[in-house]
């Protein structure tokens, strides 16, 4: 497992091209589908872009702020080597800043700890193509945003929005690939046959070396596959949406806010099993804080958009 793909000699990150390639495929379904409901393709085709430079936003907004990371983006701008550094490989420490640049660790050593550390960079935060973005933080940017477009576009918000539900876990998937590659999001030690081990310098091995749980050269102890259970996750979420709306949805919305009533499920029980550092509240890491939040928040916009349903249309011209 690595970080980059390489193609032509050029280097592409390994999770944001997996997440755009899966973005992009995304909004060509929920376009090619939506068409068929008599919705003007191109404005889908808007709503798509605008939803992804809405997203990138929030994810990366949320990541720096509450995954843990805070201060290492501020010691990033102010004083890198406070900054969490790495050993180069074997767990050798560093003596010149070169041997940094050589392994690809960084700009610069710090000769006492003998850790390689990024060079200074006061607009990292800012830079979502190295890394580091949190779902959960884009949909909750994507929402209301997403709402206020399609009513400038004199769209119907819920109908597009089931587009969405079934849409967004296909996305989904490719990004938890890329996480597999870049070998981040990953599990805490398993004894299943199936746990899988990290190679040295790899950030499950960095956090097993520093508990003493592996010696230099070895790789990460075995762990649970939590990209690999996301990625299952979000596809089965997709096909089964994808089945409801074409052959159970009843009213709209439905199909949109049952995805994210399965997605909160779904991501609550693989935190049980993550072990990478992130943030948390009240013993809850962030993303099942959120979670819980966004699964009251979907039952009751289900019951009230299933109650909005059984009423009569005014339009008919009926009177209660």
């Amino acid at each position: 497992m690595n970080g980059p793909f390489e193609v032509f000699g050029i280097e592409f990150p390994a999770y944001f091209t997996l997440l755009m390639i899966g973005y992009m495929l995304a909004v060509y379904l929920a376009v090619r589908v939506g068409a068929k409901e008599g919705l003007n393709p191109t404005k889908l085709v808007d709503l798509g872009i605008i939803l992804l430079i809405g997203g990138v936003l929030g994810c990366r907004m949320a990541h720096v702020l509450f995954d843990g990371q805070l201060m290492n983006y501020y010691y990033w701008c102010v004083d890198p080597l406070r900054s969490t550094g790495k050993f180069l490989a074997d767990s050798l420490p560093c003596a010149t800043d070169q041997q940094c640049i050589d392994a690809s660790l960084g700009e610069l050593c710090h000769t006492i700890q003998g850790t390689c550390h990024r060079g200074q960079d006061c607009l990292l935060p800012l830079k979502f193509w190295y890394g580091g973005l949190t779902f959960y933080g884009g949909l909750l940017v994507c929402i209301p945003l997403g709402i206020w477009t399609l009513r400038r576009f004199r769209l119907p918000v819920w109908k597009v929005g089931d587009l969405v539900g079934f849409a967004i876990p296909l996305g989904l998937g490719f990004g938890r690939l890329g996480c597999w590659f870049s070998g981040c999001c990953f599990g805490a030690l398993s004894d299943q046959p199936w746990g899988v081990s990290f190679p040295n310098g790899s950030m499950a091995w960095l956090q097993h070396f520093d508990a003493n749980l592996v010696g230099a050269g070895d790789p990460s102890g075995p762990v649970h596959p939590t990209q690999l259970y996301s990625l299952i996750t979000n596809w089965a979420i997709f096909g089964f949406m994808y089945w409801w709306y074409r052959r159970k949805r009843t009213f709209d919305g439905e199909v949109f806010w049952l995805f994210v009533l399965l997605y909160a499920v779904s991501r609550f029980i693989v935190e049980l099993w993550r072990a990478d550092e992130r943030g948390g509240v009240v013993g809850l890491s962030t993303s099942q804080a959120i979670g819980v939040a966004m699964l009251v928040t979907s039952i009751w916009m289900l019951h009230r958009l299933y109650q909005k349903s059984l009423a009569p249309d005014p339009s008919s011209g009926y009177n209660s």
